[in-house]
């Protein structure tokens, strides 16, 4: 049986909670979806500090342009966004239970508490301290020039 296109897409927010291993379970529709598409290997790092990312190992191996030359890690700006994600983010398999562990540094700088929002960003997760997702929302409202920005990324002519 074949998904249909959005299927295939990480769409939502689902509330989730930690365990006392600081293990957080995966939303089942993003677990099926992830582990369908990609497996069950994350890659678990912060790009801001503000929320953790979850991304599949095979969307962050294309996002960190991860080849067999390494030319690219020789650009100064590539070589600290390595350094940031890498010094606390780790590579983890979702669990048979679908968890997967957030370390205890990662959990502090986006001050994840027990209840936290997980929500997908088609490619991946970002998990967020449920007091700050909404906070940030409500200080930064999208504008009409943000949508006008956003419209200005879609390519030309294209249907979908």
């Amino acid at each position: 049986m074949k998904r249909d296109k959005l299927g295939q897409y990480l769409i939502g927010s689902y509330t989730a909670r930690f365990d006392r291993s600081g293990r957080v379970k995966i939303p089942e529709k993003f677990r099926a979806a992830i582990e369908e598409q990609y497996g069950r290997d994350v890659f678990i790092t912060s790009l801001t500090d503000q929320a953790v990312q979850i991304y599949p190992l095979k969307v962050w191996e294309r996002l960190a342009g991860i080849t067999d030359t390494g030319l690219i890690h020789l650009r100064p700006e590539v070589r600290n966004f390595m350094r940031r994600v890498n010094l606390k983010g780790s590579q983890y398999e979702i669990d048979s239970k679908g968890r997967v562990l957030i370390n205890q540094a990662l959990k502090e700088k986006a001050q994840l508490e027990d209840e936290v929002e997980v929500i997908g960003m088609n490619n991946h997760l970002e998990v967020w301290c449920k007091a700050r997702i909404q906070e940030l929302i409500e200080q930064k409202p999208l504008r009409d020039e943000d949508f006008e920005r956003i419209a200005e990324l879609h390519p030309k002519g294209s249907s979908e």
